[in-house]
């Protein structure tokens, strides 16, 4: 039991108890007062129809299950739990709970399940609709968010589109489907601040999709009515510098920062119209303004330091980053955009004295590989050979991650022999090195060697039977060459992987791939559907349109198959269905 259980998950039974110990104690009355003792009795009961709604034994059962499943800690199976008793109750609490203790095991299928339920237990509550619009933005789903954050505005609550259509666009969502869900949705936009962020939200989106001509339209109208409102004067900005109007832009970021002096966004975009003016002095004066008013702001520094380095102002951005490395404590960003601004002046040297001081942590890798890049490109590829050997000695843990990276750019250079010997030295030295069997199986697949594929997969799963990716790999594998007479065990390889790892999209697919190839291609479909809305990649994709296929649903899979073709530009195992099913594009 976890040391602190959350307050909505406390037990249920504490409040079951009493009446299930009422009811027993009814019971005994009532067979003392009927029959004597040891007199045997008939079942009062034994002609009734079944339970099917009330809390009998059975559902009490499931009930208590799921309460001591919470309680240990085991949030998956009370979701479960609490999921299978909406079914016999209908009651949105059971649901709430269920969606509770989902969210804290590591299923987002599951969550998904519950939040969708409990919506249809509770279709005016705000809660399940902010869960479901979370989790589609999770998974990369922007016109599900969009649906749902709709559907809550019209219930009342803040509108908020213009940030929301601001972190789609900057996660590169696609914004037609988002203007085509916005646009017919406006005329039941609730009127004053709602109606401005909805319009201010449209107009990003027009601007987004190339389409400035209706943006400018749109704010043109909004000026009349709002001209105060500050995400006015930030949308025109944005929209000036979207069409080269550098001008333009300064101006409406001064008449921006004039209604609100304090908002840093319209510093930022002053600063930037001014670089792209070429008066870098007039930038540094609004930076250097904005960095009196927050004092000691690292971040902030680092956010400054970007925008100079994006617009190769390289000496504003050193002057901005050097404090920092005089300060205790560096920010590791502050050392890899040091390396940056040296490497962008030829610096090469000095660049890789920055890069070296990156420390563990997220910016880490990317520093060595951008140290070694700099070297390969310097003509130099023995240097950065040996700059990543020492590299791994310095840094134990990031040992098979370094590997990693030079077998990669060893193969960018068209030096696959030398990729491979290195990796068949390193797993010499370390023969059990999960990571490093795991890449060398995935060459030997790219290879068109399934054997060597299977041979360190294998060794990998012997050792750590638990190791989801390598039980999936070796499952999909198998299930993709449809080796028939193994079919069974690629599924409970990948059935095994999913429950070690049951909300990963990828090992959805697995399951989805591997039930068609045994046959079954309506149980198929509900898994690469799920695995589709997590993850839409063209892998995905291509094994959904097949299905769909074999299902005879030919306007679904070809529906599917245009927005494939729209969607990626590289779809290789898109292409080849159509080599396979030409059908498919009539």
């Amino acid at each position: 039991m976890p040391a602190a259980l959350p307050s909505s998950l406390r037990p249920l039974s504490a409040r079951l108890a009493p009446l299930a110990l009422a009811m027993l104690l009814a019971g005994c009355q009532t067979l003392s007062a009927v029959g004597g003792a040891g007199e045997p009795l008939d079942d009062p009961l034994a002609g009734a129809p079944p339970i099917a709604r009330g809390l009998d034994a059975e559902g009490l059962a499931g009930l208590l299950t799921a309460e001591l499943a919470g309680q240990r800690g085991d949030y998956r199976r009370a979701a479960l739990g609490y999921l299978e008793a909406t079914e016999r109750y209908a009651a949105p609490a059971l649901a709430e709970r269920a969606a509770l203790a989902a969210s804290f095991s590591s299923d987002r299928e599951l969550l998904a399940r519950a939040a969708d339920r409990w919506q249809a237990l509770a279709p005016e509550a705000e809660a399940p609709s902010r869960l479901l619009a979370g989790l589609a933005v999770q998974r990369g789903d922007w016109p599900d968010a969009l649906r749902q954050r709709l559907a809550l505005i019209e219930r009342g609550s803040e509108s908020d589109l213009t940030a929301f259509v601001e972190a789609a666009l900057g996660e590169n969502a696609d914004p037609a489907p988002l203007l085509a869900l916005l646009r017919p949705w406006l005329p039941r936009a609730p009127q004053g601040a709602a109606r401005q962020d909805a319009e201010l939200a449209t107009a990003l989106l027009e601007v987004s999709s190339g389409d400035t001509a209706a943006a400018e339209r749109r704010l043109e109208r909004l000026g009349q009515s709002a001209p105060e409102l500050p995400a006015l004067w930030l949308t025109r900005a944005r929209l000036a510098q979207e069409r080269g109007d550098h001008r333009g832009a300064r101006e409406a970021a001064r008449r921006g920062l004039s209604i609100s002096p304090d908002d840093a966004r319209f510093i930022l975009l002053l600063a930037q119209s001014e670089l792209r003016l070429g008066n870098v002095a007039a930038a540094e004066a609004s930076t250097d303004a904005l960095l009196e008013d927050h004092p000691g702001n690292a971040e902030l520094r680092l956010s400054l330091a970007r925008l100079y380095l994006e617009e190769r102002a390289t000496e504003a951005a050193r002057r901005l980053l050097l404090p920092l490395v005089d300060e205790p404590g560096t920010p590791p960003m502050a050392f890899y955009l040091l390396g940056t601004t040296a490497e962008a002046e030829g610096e090469v040297d000095n660049a890789l004295l920055y890069y070296r001081q990156v420390a563990p942590g997220p910016e880490f890798l990317a520093a060595r590989l951008r140290a070694a890049e700099m070297l390969i490109e310097d003509d130099r590829l023995l240097d950065a050979r040996a700059f990543l050997r020492i590299e791994r000695l310095r840094h134990e843990a990031y040992f098979a991650d370094l590997v990693g990276l030079e077998v990669e750019l060893l193969e960018r250079e068209g030096l696959a022999d030398e990729a491979t010997a290195l990796l068949d030295r390193e797993l010499d030295r370390t023969p059990n090195d999960e990571q490093l069997l795991y890449l060398r199986a995935m060459r030997a697949w790219e290879a068109g060697d399934p054997e060597g594929m299977e041979r360190d997969l294998g060794r990998i799963i012997e050792r750590n039977p638990d190791n989801a990716m390598a039980l999936n790999a070796l499952g999909y594998t198998l299930a993709d060459l449809n080796v028939t007479e193994r079919l069974d065990e690629a599924r409970e390889m990948i059935e095994r992987a999913h429950e070690l790892d049951p909300g990963n999209p990828a090992i959805m697919d697995s399951l989805g791939w591997v039930y068609y190839r045994l046959g079954d291609p309506e149980r198929a479909l509900t898994w690469l559907e799920r695995a589709y809305a997590q993850m839409p990649d063209q892998e995905i994709a291509a094994h959904l349109i097949e299905v769909l296929w074999a299902l005879e649903r030919r306007a679904e899979a070809r529906e599917r198959l245009a927005e494939a073709l729209e969607r990626f530009d590289q779809r290789p195992l898109v292409d080849d269905l159509l080599r396979r099913i030409p059908e498919l594009a009539r």
